[in-house]
């Protein structure tokens, strides 16, 4: 009977001993937080460093250090250190930049938690200010921009840009705890974090300035316009811009804010381009309209005098004009002229009374069967008989309305033919007098 009695004290023993253990360890403990850095202020942007001794009197193993940031009531940062033994930990947290926060304060809250979820709080309150950098750095596709400070957090980079600058802004570090900052295009709009490129646009490339606020994220210039030689292109339609200018024999013409330009072609009886890539005007100095084709991508050129186009006058100056069959622009088989008097195409004015056109036979001219006449307009009117017209060209003749051609009209002599791929010159010289024209047709 004793060996029971026995059993059951030791048994009672074991549970009263496992029950004390478990009131030991369900214990709640006392967290201690000892702040061992100063935090007298800091800067939006900064990675602010801090030591925090922590300890439980009662013993408990400790579990977690937060920190937690708060602007206002918002909690906009957090870190969380992990606390297995009592001691000094040393952590990061970092101050958020916004757009439109003002200097204030802050509120710093650190948290100590033991393994029986028992916290102990100290809250903190932080004086943050918005960094007055020195300069920012604009980092372009293949170029960076120093943009120098003009004002309490304004910046300008003024220099010569071209007319489109894609690139996002950087700050240097600022402060003891700074880093830097990048601000970048995100939905529209600028926004701090992002290095995507900010889609600056002025109206023309040359001389201008890009500027950026670093409290409410301003920047300029956004502009979406076309130009050329700095001067923006009117609206005719979703696919036609123009412009008048006034333009120069060998003048550089600059045309931006088109984004595929090197797509476009360019007619060459009015542009070229030199050694380094410029590209240059190649008729008679004078005024002319320069319309933007988008259904075709290309510059349609065409003489003025004033504000309206050109037309052939008595002396032989002005204009001649293209309208017929078998050519076109910039290819026949895009953007065929045919007897439409509205497409109707400007021959370049090369010298005083003298005009060309540029073909390229089988692209912007038929190799095989042409029929078009020069007129003294866009449109019907004044134009090129026989009677007037005269070549001595083997490969094309002057229709006189018994060789199979109205009278005025080309064509390409019979057993003959253009040879494809081939650049043929089509010159009309007036020196001699309007009911004197000689043409002239010269391959290259």
């Amino acid at each position: 009977m004793r060996k029971p009695l026995i059993t059951f004290l030791i048994l009672f023993g074991a549970v009263t001993m496992n029950a004390c253990k478990k009131e030991e360890q369900k214990a709640p403990g006392n967290p201690v937080i000892n702040i061992k850095t100063e935090f007298s202020s800091a800067y939006f942007g900064d990675s602010l460093q801090f030591t925090v001794g922590v300890s439980d009197e009662a013993r408990i193993p400790l579990s977690t250090l937060k920190a937690h940031l708060y602007y206002s009531d918002e909690l906009v940062s957090e870190t969380v250190i992990r606390t297995k033994t009592e001691g000094d930990y040393t952590g990061k947290i970092y101050i958020p930049y916004y757009a439109h926060v003002p200097n204030g304060t802050a509120t710093l809250k650190l948290v100590l938690q033991n393994i029986n979820f028992t916290t102990r709080e100290e809250t903190l309150e932080l004086p943050v200010e918005r960094p007055d950098y020195p300069y920012l750095t604009l980092i372009a596709e293949d170029t960076e921009y120093r943009m120098e400070r003009t004002g309490l957090y304004t910046y300008a980079a003024a220099t010569t840009f071209p007319a489109k600058v894609n690139g996002y802004i950087k700050t240097p570090a600022y402060g003891d705890n700074g880093n830097e900052l990048t601000f970048g295009w995100e939905e529209h709009t600028i926004k701090e974090g992002s290095i995507n490129n900010i889609p600056f646009s002025n109206a023309f490339s040359g001389d201008y300035t890009i500027m950026f606020n670093t409290l409410n994220y301003e920047a300029s210039p956004f502009i979406i316009a076309y130009a050329i030689n700095q001067t923006v292109m009117d609206r005719v339609d979703d696919n036609m811009y123009r412009v008048d200018l006034a333009l120069n024999r060998e003048e550089q013409v600059v045309i931006d804010g088109f984004d595929d330009l090197d797509a476009w072609w360019f007619d060459p009886d009015f542009f070229t381009r030199d050694a380094s890539g410029n590209l240059l005007f190649q008729a008679k100095s004078g005024n002319y309209r320069i319309s933007a084709d988008f259904n075709h991508e290309y510059f349609i050129v065409e003489a003025l005098t004033g504000t309206n186009l050109s037309t052939l006058q008595a002396d032989g100056s002005g204009a001649v004009w293209v309208i017929g069959e078998g050519i076109g622009k910039p290819s026949i088989a895009t953007n065929a002229v045919g007897w439409t008097t509205e497409k109707a195409l400007c021959m370049a004015p090369v010298a005083d009374k003298i005009y060309q056109i540029t073909v390229v036979a089988g692209t912007t001219v038929s190799a095989s069967d042409i029929n078009f006449k020069f007129f003294h307009q866009k449109g019907w009117g004044g134009e090129f008989t026989n009677a007037a017209l005269s070549t001595t060209s083997d490969l094309i003749f002057v229709g006189d309305g018994s060789n199979g051609r109205d009278p005025g009209n080309l064509g390409i002599t019979e057993g003959q033919t253009l040879e494809t791929g081939a650049t043929y010159v089509f010159t009309l010289d007036l020196t001699g007098g309007n009911d004197n024209g000689v043409l002239t047709v010269e391959k290259k």
